[in-house]
């Protein structure tokens, strides 16, 4: 089988969630920088590996994939095998997961991912924070880990008593928002703060942080 290569950049969540899954799988895997203060997302080759210019992209053989979480399916799937099982095989459980990943995509991403933008990769390129839009946003993640608590004071993960697809595709922003005042949400709720310290602690996401240090 071909070795897989994820075209990217160490610094964004939706490139670190695939790395992540990977090396939860313990899968080899060739890393190709995708320089974006160039703006080489948006020209060719890249584009021939994703026409909407966003890192990543991913390459296996013949297979050319994009979106971060269709690309970390594919890869729970393809060598379900391999490492940590990201996913089950039963029916109903695999229902479930299906759930909290669509949670994560469609509640938690939109808020989380804008206070990220707005309190980290703002800052980073120079340009200022709206702070009504982080208010805003702050309402509209404490409502989404509302219901995390309650789910979490059911089951140690959020598909169930395994570490799970759901709970990897959230390191990316978890990691980015607890160097901001917004950890504030996730340490205010007991449940939620654990889950977070025990899946922020996984050997494969201490990797990805590493590979962050060393660029």
């Amino acid at each position: 089988m071909a070795v897989p290569k994820v075209h990217g950049s160490v610094f964004s969540t939706a490139t670190n969630r695939v790395v992540a899954c990977l090396h939860e799988k313990g899968i080899a895997f060739e890393f190709s920088p995708v320089d974006m203060r160039s703006g080489a997302h948006k020209k060719e080759p890249f584009l021939s590996l994703n026409p909407f210019g966003q890192v990543p992209a991913f390459e296996e053989g013949d297979l050319k994939l994009f979106e971060s979480r269709a690309i970390t399916k594919y890869i729970a799937h393809e060598y379900q095998e391999s490492g940590t099982e990201l996913i089950y095989k039963e029916p109903k459980k695999m229902a479930i997961l299906a759930v909290w990943m669509e949670v994560e995509a469609h509640q938690f991403d939109p808020a989380s991912s804008a206070l990220a933008w707005e309190l980290v990769f703002k800052p980073m390129f120079g340009m200022t924070t709206d702070a009504a839009t982080v208010e805003q946003n702050e309402a509209k993640l404490s409502k989404v880990l509302d219901v995390y608590e309650a789910r979490l004071s059911e089951s140690k993960y959020l598909a169930g008593d395994c570490f799970t697809l759901a709970d990897l595709h959230h390191l990316p922003n978890i990691n980015c928002l607890m160097g901001t005042p917004v950890k504030k949400l996730f340490e205010s709720r007991p449940h939620v703060n654990a889950w977070c310290s025990d899946i922020l602690s996984r050997p494969a996401w201490s990797k990805v942080l590493e590979t962050q240090k060393q660029s």
